[in-house]
């Protein structure tokens, strides 16, 4: 019989190993703007089309290589960067698996010009499936650039599973803010279908922060800087304002190196604790520098998951030095009166208190409720109360009944709340006065039923009847729009004006007209008729937050969280005094929603108290 094992075609084994380096567009911009770091530039940028599908280019002014380098740079485990095995363990460049340019040239067609400073031609090399179709000298300046053209044109079943050109773009933009954080002394630039997206100059890293987050980040960063004689943590984490509902904007580098390690994302988190809501996420941007000996990057080919000599070490270092910084700049709310030169300008501060005065503070019922014994809950009895009534009676009455907070909603037949004996429904019980409508606590509503009562949330129920009123008009003609007298202007970081601009045509289908106005700034010319709100930036930014979210979650649609986040922003909130129409109203247009039971989140909007099971309780 033949013998069974072969040796794999060189093609088919460079794609096989590709596979587990280039995984979308992002995975090639990580490798390739780390070896333009590695290389000693100072200026990279990066060129994208169609998300990376189409083109992929970094260019950078690095030192360059020689032809022969240029040949042998897209051989399989060639590096510059290791000659020896005892190299491994003081690896401080960003590459030196060797597999990058390989791994790019097996699944995709890729030109490379590269030139050095000593030398008066480059060299271009032009390879397609790991073959080389073309080598020879040409004219291009000092430094590298190096694109990849159509990604997997030679893997179509690797290419039918990247995802839309919105969510490659957005893990191509993060592979990038994670290469520019890292490096803040560098330029980077990203230009996208011909727009430049990211212009970003060399300088400190607060600058960078900043470029990178939006300008809102300026003043609500804090710096960390602890040294120890194991390691060094610097860089800054926000205040406890800039924590969100995603954990997306959270950087943690160990010698430069972007890490992912959710025990450490523990410590930090943890280090905010009663500061921050709970599932919030604090914006922050650590770099921890310690000796290469005492971690080991050679555990993944993404080289992302790292492992430390003495992890719980690390963990107790990351905490402190977050609560130290947290305690050191006073992140607790305080009011300082010093600020403030015109209460130095006051009276009882600028003027004497002369003993007549203190007399006849001394003397009052108020001075004496503070400084006698018992004396907290004495009230002094006064003759100009006598008339007290009179102040009530003359009070104007309204005679206008507050407009009901629901009146959005057309209404349909159907209830919710109808028992398996009775068809009657709420309106008709409150109608006909056989029953009655009261809320309780002013969260709950509660009302009669002929075999018992039901009490509902209010805030549980408003939020489920807007919900599904906005995610039924994805199917219709969409929201009517109330156009703004004056548009408002939202900023927002170019990160999220990136994503908002894929959006717009959604969020118009929900009632907010946004226009962009250059800089990474919208004009809102209108929102819902229906649903006016005071912050509308505060509702595009939950939007884009729950939209970032949905990214990640694979069953759940981001239009569907869209919708689930304007309910929640707009539905009635618990603690608000409804009336009696306003609950009528409100059970009723329940009533004509397809869920009326359980909430979006899985939580119940109601629950009926059987007489049955009050009869059991009063043994009765």
């Amino acid at each position: 019989m033949p013998n069974l094992i072969q040796l794999l075609p060189t093609h088919i084994a460079n794609q096989i190993a590709a596979g587990e380096v280039i995984q979308r567009p992002g995975s090639a911009v990580k490798e390739l703007l780390e070896n333009a770091v590695d290389a000693g530039a100072t200026e990279i940028k990066l060129i994208v089309e169609d998300a990376g599908k189409a083109i992929l280019q970094v260019v950078d002014n690095g030192k360059g290589m020689s032809e022969e380098d240029a040949r042998n740079c897209f051989e399989r485990h060639a590096t510059s960067k290791i000659t020896g095995i005892e190299d491994l363990q003081k690896i401080k460049t960003m590459g030196f698996r060797g597999e990058a340019l390989a791994s790019v040239a097996a699944v995709s067609q890729v030109l490379l010009r590269t030139r050095r400073e000593e030398d008066e031609l480059g060299t271009e090399i032009e390879i397609e499936n790991s073959k080389v179709l073309r080598q020879g000298p040409c004219s291009c300046s000092i430094g590298s650039s190096i694109s990849m053209k159509n990604l997997f044109f030679n893997v179509p079943a690797r290419r039918n599973f990247l995802k839309s050109n919105v969510v490659e773009l957005k893990h191509i933009t993060d592979e990038f803010i994670r290469v520019a954080l890292a490096f803040p002394n560098i330029f980077f630039s990203l230009s996208s279908n011909g727009q430049e997206v990211f212009h970003l100059d060399k300088g400190t890293l607060k600058q960078r922060v900043v470029q990178l987050m939006g300008n809102t980040y300026a003043t609500k960063l804090v710096q960390v800087d602890e040294k120890t004689d194991y390691l060094d943590i610097t860089g800054f984490i926000g205040k406890p304002e800039t924590a969100k509902k995603t954990r997306g904007d959270q950087y943690l580098f160990v010698n430069n190196r972007f890490v992912r390690n959710a025990y450490l994302n523990h410590a930090i988190v943890s280090a905010y604790e009663e500061l921050i809501p709970q599932g919030s996420f604090p914006f922050f941007a650590l770099y921890i520098d310690l000796d290469p000996a005492h971690v080991d990057v050679n555990v993944h080919p993404t080289k992302q998951e790292i492992k430390f000599q003495d992890e719980k070490l690390v963990y107790a270092f990351i905490k402190s030095a977050i609560r130290h910084s947290l305690a050191q700049f006073s992140i607790a709310p305080a009011i300082d009166f010093g600020l403030d030169a015109g209460i130095q300008q006051m009276d009882a501060i600028s003027k004497p208190f002369t003993q007549p005065q203190q007399d006849e503070v001394r003397s009052s019922g108020l001075y004496k409720s503070f400084v006698g014994r018992n004396q907290a809950h004495r009230i002094e009895s006064s003759s100009n109360l006598s008339s007290w009534r009179d102040f009530f009676d003359q009070a104007p009455k309204s005679q206008l009944a507050e407009q009901s907070t629901f009146q959005d909603f057309q209404p349909k037949p159907g209830n919710p709340f109808q028992s398996s004996s009775d068809n009657e429904v709420p309106r008709a019980l409150g109608v006909n006065g056989q029953s009655s409508i009261h809320q309780i606590h002013l969260s709950y509503v509660v009302f009669e039923q002929p075999v018992g009562m039901t009490i509902m949330h209010q805030q549980l129920a408003h939020q489920q009847v807007l919900f599904e009123k906005f995610n039924a008009s994805w199917q219709g003609k969409g929201m009517t729009i109330q156009q703004n007298l004056f548009p408002i202007a939202i900023q927002l970081s170019p990160t999220d004006a990136q994503l908002l601009q894929s959006i717009l045509p959604d969020l118009l289908q929900m009632g907010y007209q946004l226009e962009p106005f250059g800089n990474n700034a919208f004009l809102l010319q209108g929102s819902p008729a229906d649903h006016p709100s005071e912050n509308n930036q505060s509702v595009i930014e939950m939007v884009l937050e729950d939209v970032k979210d949905a990214a990640s979650t694979l069953h759940q649609s981001y239009k569907e969280k869209i919708a689930k986040t304007l309910a929640k922003k707009h539905a009635v909130k618990a603690g608000k005094k409804l009336d009696e129409m306003e609950m009528l109203d409100l059970v009723e247009r329940l009533s004509l929603c397809s869920n009326t039971t359980t909430h979006f989140d899985g939580k119940p909007i109601y629950v009926e108290v059987k007489n049955d099971y009050l009869n059991d309780i009063f043994r009765v």
